[in-house]
């Protein structure tokens, strides 16, 4: 499946094989208890119990292991993957590297949860200064960074973390497998949130954990059954079907988000634009050369919360939402949610809408915003 283009690939995986009268993707199987064997009990299939087992999510995951390029496990959220992650590498007295510029509630899961029970936690930004990693047991990163939008070079990073002894997690929530395959580059393990861009649609819920190591996804999937954080039956099958238009929605999404940058970079009342996709971009001289294509999230910002209100009011094809990746354009202010950002920092999410009406709108909204 590796020699065939990104449409093709998002189409066919996780299919299973095909046989007449069969649809090309089953429907959702919806599972507590199956029919055991009366003598070999679970051991005569693979559905035992629908938390550790179920034939949808299986699907699934051979679709996002394919495309990132591992085995995969996917969890009932993103935020349930990656602290899944964090809880079943680290134990007290370890070390763990975080971003400063992350995810916000990874941060304060950190504070809150890890140093309370023991675990040291470093933070520091995305793009560095990185300290020595001696010593530390799992580095993280997200890259591109949500929702600064730096880009770290992984395989540089790989190198450092692997020759102190360290493994190397990326967050690849905003790039999605087609952006990057971080485990290409060295990574040890990927992590994502699938409700994003990978889905696509807005309408459900998802995270999970990539890894070629067996020893990991083994732990992983412990920890998984263990504490039951999976996904339902549906929610999977809805993931899975959403993959098959991934390459279609990123090329648009992309192309709007290239054609709202050109237009931002020429108002004076923007400050701040950050795309890793721009030339003159911080992010763009190790995104042009590490990343296959450039998601639609953009930054700015519009000097105010009360302008950055006005502008969304305004707007007929901008929604005020605090996710991205879908369908439809979204912006989102990250002061109110925590981030450490100005008042009037905005994360915009391009949509699949036409460029011609998504630039107009967005123009047209801003002169409707006024000054500052």
């Amino acid at each position: 499946m590796s020699e065939w283009g990104d449409g093709t690939r998002c189409v066919r995986a996780g299919l299973p094989e095909a046989k007449p009268g069969d649809p090309f993707l089953p429907g959702p199987v919806f599972a507590a208890p199956y029919h055991l064997d009366p003598f070999q009990g679970p051991g005569a299939s693979p559905n035992g119990y629908g938390r550790p087992d179920n034939p949808t999510r299986r699907l699934l995951e051979a679709a996002v292991g394919e495309l990132e390029g591992g085995e995969c496990r996917v969890f009932a959220t993103g935020q349930a993957a990656i602290t899944g992650l964090l809880l079943t590498l680290l134990r007290p007295g370890d070390t763990v590297v975080l971003p400063t510029d992350g995810y916000f509630p990874v941060r304060a899961f950190a504070t809150d949860v890890l140093e309370a029970i023991g675990v040291r936690v470093l933070f520091v930004p995305t793009v560095g200064p990185y300290p020595s990693f001696e010593g530390v047991r799992l580095v993280l990163v997200e890259t591109p960074a949500n929702p600064g939008l730096d880009v770290v070079d992984v395989a540089a990073l790989a190198e450092r973390a692997h020759a102190a002894g360290a493994l190397l997690a990326v967050d690849n929530t905003t790039a999605t497998p087609l952006g990057q395959r971080p485990l290409d580059l060295g990574a040890d393990l990927v992590v994502a949130s699938g409700t994003k861009a990978l889905t696509g649609h807005s309408d459900l819920l998802l995270g999970y954990l990539v890894s070629r190591s067996t020893e990991l996804i083994a732990a992983v999937t412990t920890w998984r059954t263990t504490t039951g954080s999976v996904p339902g039956a549906f929610d999977a099958w809805l993931a899975h079907r959403s993959l098959a238009t991934l390459d279609l929605r990123l090329a648009r999404q992309s192309a709007n988000a290239a054609a709202v940058v050109d237009l931002l970079a020429g108002r004076p009342d923007v400050t701040g634009l950050r795309w890793p996709g721009r030339p003159d971009d911080p992010a763009y001289p190790v995104a042009s050369t590490q990343m296959r294509r450039i998601p639609g999230v953009l930054s700015f910002d519009l000097g105010s919360a009360e302008r950055v209100g006005r502008f969304i009011e305004a707007a007929r094809l901008v929604a005020a939402a605090t996710s991205f990746g879908g369908l439809h354009t979204t912006a989102d202010r990250r002061e109110q949610w925590g981030d450490d950002t100005a008042p009037g920092f905005v994360r915009l999410s391009c949509g699949a809408e036409d460029t011609a009406d998504l630039v107009a709108d967005i123009a047209a909204a801003l002169d409707a915003a006024g000054p500052v």
